[in-house]
């Protein structure tokens, strides 16, 4: 038995070679000759893409269908899938339900900054710690009263 076992002839140069094997040094892969693809199976699937008017024409001549059957005739003449034309109806319908939808009139709304936002968040924050401070302040001045303890006055940058 020899080194490639019962699966082949033993000739490192026989046209029957499989992909991967290896090869005597010198030997190049040109000496194995590949028969052409077959062009009845391509080599990779590609998706299928449908244009609109497509999908409207199928989808208007399975609604005109009477006869049991017809539907499955149409489908199987395209190539479809139940599926999709079951999908493609539900598209048409969010169309036609955005298309009837009343359109809002007046001028359109600008588009708010997200910084704005966040800045009014900011300054309604400081209101808040601002007031909770003037309250203490004010806390602060009764106590020196009853206490008899006298405040330094303001300077002139600060105000009351």
């Amino acid at each position: 038995m020899n080194s490639l076992g019962s699966f082949g002839s033993g000739s490192v140069l026989d046209d029957e070679e499989t992909e991967g094997a290896r090869r005597a040094t010198g030997v190049s892969s040109s000496s194995s000759r590949r028969p052409p693809p077959d062009p009845a199976v391509p080599e990779k699937a590609k998706r299928r893409r449908f244009t609109a008017e497509y999908k409207v024409r199928i989808v208007r001549e399975v609604d005109r269908c009477k006869a049991p059957g017809e539907v499955g005739a149409i489908l199987r003449r395209e190539g479809l899938y139940s599926s999709l034309l079951t999908e493609w109806r539900r598209q048409r319908d969010r169309v036609a339900k955005a298309g009837l939808a009343a359109a809002k009139r007046g001028p359109k709304a600008r588009a708010v900054d997200p910084r704005v936002k966040q800045l009014e968040r900011e300054t309604a924050k400081l209101k808040r710690r601002n007031q909770r401070l003037e309250l203490m302040v004010t806390i602060q001045k009764k106590a020196s009263e009853l206490l008899g303890i006298p405040l330094s006055p303001l300077d002139d940058d600060e105000d009351d």
